[in-house]
């Protein structure tokens, strides 16, 4: 499978850019984290790395970045090998459980596992390896019908339904947050993610302890922080802009 993007014209930035780009998101995520009365070095951050070209990416590694998020995995296996083995890359975008096979094994979690389905064939390609997955739970708590993962209402049944997947670790929850304007429904899409870690913390098994909570982009990371996030998954306001090119 080769890396064939369908789009891709990058605004190829100098290093410098780059560097003041992080250094901003940085002090961003310093002062909400403050806000919210958390250490900053807590957060991981992601950098959102689709359509973004390897060598961009050895430039990120260079300013202390080393975590990226692939959204499809034609793209993300374009890019591997080119990429430094520095470099840690996450499966942050849905799929296909016919794709599993190609990055199992490549990738240090898989942020959107939303059935069982999915999940059973994550375990079966990790035993074959006798490795093990880390994973986090996808929840739907956006009203947008083109998003993924389970209904809040599934999640217990999951958790119950997980125990013979030994070779997955189930480390925490993941949302997108809802595409708009309005802070207080995005607000409320974090908030409901946050209540579920709550709720369900006591819920500990030998792969699964919902430690971490994986939501907030570019437009939304600080109200995500204010809520409790763990993970931010940021793309444009590290590597800029794209644009659609045919």
């Amino acid at each position: 499978m080769l890396f064939t993007p369908t789009w891709y014209k990058f605004n190829r930035q100098s290093l410098s850019t780059l560097k003041e780009n992080i250094e901003v998101v940085r002090a961003k995520i310093s002062k909400a984290s403050e806000k919210a009365g958390i250490k900053s070095d807590e957060i991981k951050i992601i950098a959102v790395s689709k359509t973004i070209p390897p060598e961009i990416l050895n430039q990120t590694l260079e300013l202390g970045i080393s975590e990226f998020g692939e959204n499809k995995v034609q793209e993300f296996l374009g890019k591997f090998e080119k990429v430094d083995s520095k470099a840690k890359f996450h499966m942050i975008g849905h799929l296909q459980t016919n794709k599993v096979k190609y990055i199992f094994d490549k990738v240090s979690s898989i942020q959107s596992i939303d059935s069982i389905k999915l999940a059973s064939e994550i375990n079966k390609r990790a035993e074959t390896k006798s490795i093990i997955v880390n994973g986090l739970i996808q929840i739907h708590t956006a009203k947008e019908e083109t998003k993924f993962g389970l209904d809040e209402s599934e999640l217990e049944d999951f958790m119950n339904s997980i125990s013979e997947f030994q070779n997955i670790k189930f480390s925490g929850l993941m949302t997108i947050g809802t595409f708009t304007e309005d802070e207080k429904e995005i607000r409320r899409c974090f908030t409901v993610l946050r209540e579920l870690k709550e709720k369900n913390s006591s819920f500990k098994t030998e792969n699964c302890d919902l430690k971490e909570l994986s939501m907030g982009m570019t437009s939304d990371y600080e109200i995500a922080i204010e809520e409790g996030a763990t993970i931010l998954r940021i793309g444009t306001a590290i590597f800029g802009s794209r644009r659609r090119v045919n």
